[in-house]
């Protein structure tokens, strides 16, 4: 199997995982933390779709994030800073943060997914042998290799989400 072809797996296994986690939740759901130091679903949906988005768009492609481009950040209520992904906000600042609605949340989630898919299926063996710096000062990686990273969070944030929506709502969702 083909990098590209096995980064997509995991990304849409993990996806599937989500979508049935979401589904049917309300406003309040997406929106509630189980302690004042815990994300919520929205939260960790939102943080999620914008990691995709900044490896995506801006890192891989070298193109601007549809965050920008489609003006999800206004949607959100956040600045058009790239680098806006929710990393690094403590407590104080989730909770202060005004979830947006469960529509510009998946709205956004899904518009991410499909900019990924495009990539994803167009992708070559040239431009996954391409380096790249993760981290300013960091050494040059593949980006076949960097994709892991990019599968690896989004496995963390999918699992996250799917463990709170069994917590809040129950047993018998992932059926």
């Amino acid at each position: 199997m083909a990098v590209s072809a096995g980064v997509s797996n995991a990304l849409e296994r993990n996806w599937g995982m989500v979508d049935r986690a979401i589904d049917g939740l309300s406003d309040e759901t997406l929106a509630r933390r189980i302690s004042d130091s815990d994300n919520s679903i929205g939260w960790l949906l939102f943080h999620m779709s914008r990691v995709v988005d900044v490896f995506m768009n801006s890192r891989f492609q070298g193109n601007p994030q549809i965050w920008i481009e489609d003006g999800w950040c206004e949607k959100f209520g956040l600045s058009d800073d790239p680098d806006t992904t929710g990393q690094g906000w403590d407590a104080a600042r989730v909770a202060a943060w005004p979830l947006p609605s469960r529509d510009v949340l998946v709205g956004y989630y899904e518009a991410v997914k499909a900019c990924c898919r495009d990539y994803m299926s167009s992708v070559t063996d040239e431009d996954l042998s391409a380096t790249m710096s993760l981290r300013p000062g960091s050494d040059p990686e593949p980006i076949e290799a960097i994709m892991g990273v990019l599968v690896f969070d989004n496995i963390v944030h999918g699992g996250q989400i799917a463990f709170l929506r069994g917590h809040l709502e129950g047993m018998g969702w992932f059926v």
